[in-house]
């Protein structure tokens, strides 16, 4: 069996089916990359080396294959090398691409923590930080850079007139919008702004749109590789043995580690039924819901289940070490 991508989907799957099926991951990356901290890695350099983790003690039976695909057809895999894997099965969890910081798209982890340090350096020479997109990414970016340095001018900027659009309550928008304030954090919705002159994440003063700034990441256009159409058991449509987890399914449902990681639990019960001869698992679209950090100490949260949350309850929950712990324990890294 072949796993496409070693990131939230991908370890469930492998994780999962390793003690049942002869199990290859397939990642160009050397260490698993926990993207939900990176933005705190950003602004905080302790935690550069805490978000690379090994994969080393993840599967006792199964194995990596460091390379990148380039094209999957049914259960082969062409791999940029060159050569190519066939597997009964080939699960695809490729994720989406971000802009950096919050996604790092460096195969190798010296680089990539080189690369973080680098952009600390700049962003803690800058007075006046501009963010393109009100999304989940720029207004968490926003409070970890705001709590890092409060005298900095935060500037968040996006052409929604709403602030965080989908499912949300206005008690929850509302929240959002008090801490942002409290932090210093300036929010211009509705807000068309002309991309910078200088490269993002790159110190130099500029003008945009009438914004005076130092510094500008873009916070905006996740890209999933590739899009694939997906039946509710997970199964690629017109791909026999093919499945699909997390950011590259058309799952109507958010884009969230915690979404790959359900995806992943569904796909490896579902190719245990196949190998058993159990009954296949569906998997029922996740309501919106957020837990969205402001810094170590605030953030808001809000579930269907459990309605709004402050920032105390949402920082016990979230903010304090990301989740590092938690995907710790999911590698097997801990003693």
């Amino acid at each position: 069996m072949l796993v496409v991508g070693g990131g939230y989907g991908g370890i469930a799957v492998a994780k999962a089916l390793d003690d049942i099926a002869d199990v290859t991951v397939i990642e160009p990356r050397d260490t698993f990359v926990h993207h939900v901290a990176a933005l705190r890695a950003v602004v905080d350099p302790d935690w550069v080396e805490r978000i690379f983790l090994p994969f080393d003690r993840l599967l006792t039976r199964g194995r990596f294959v460091r390379d990148r695909m380039v094209r999957v057809d049914g259960t082969r895999v062409e791999l940029a090398s060159g050569g190519s894997l066939t597997g009964d099965h080939v699960v695809v969890a490729t994720g989406t691409g971000y802009p950096y910081p919050a996604k790092l798209d460096l195969p190798d982890s010296a680089t990539a923590k080189a690369r973080l340090r680098a952009t600390h350096a700049e962003l803690a020479g800058a007075d006046r930080v501009l963010l393109l997109g009100a999304g989940p990414v720029g207004l968490e970016f926003a409070g970890e850079i705001a709590a890092a340095w409060p005298t900095k001018r935060v500037t968040v900027a996006d052409p929604s007139p709403v602030l965080l659009p989908g499912g949300y309550p206005d008690e929850f928008r509302a929240e959002v919008h008090r801490q942002l304030d409290e932090l210093g954090v300036r929010l211009l919705l509705g807000t068309t702004v002309p991309q910078p002159p200088t490269p993002p994440g790159q110190a130099g003063g500029f003008s945009a749109g009438g914004i005076e700034a130092d510094i500008w990441f873009r916070c905006h256009g996740a890209q999933p590789r590739p899009s694939l159409a997906v039946d509710p058991h997970l199964r690629v449509h017109g791909q026999p043995g093919q499945w699909a987890v997390g950011d590259v399914t058309d799952v109507p449902e958010s884009k969230m580690a915690r979404l790959a990681q359900a995806h992943g639990e569904v796909v490896a019960a579902n190719i245990r039924a196949v190998l058993t001869g159990g009954d296949l698992t569906v998997h029922e679209p996740a309501p919106d819901m957020l837990m969205l950090p402001l810094g170590p100490k605030a953030g808001a949260g809000y579930g269907p289940d459990f309605g709004v949350l402050g920032a105390a309850t949402t920082a016990d929950i979230k903010s304090g070490d990301l989740f590092v712990g938690y995907y710790r324990a999911v590698l097997n890294l801990n003693p």
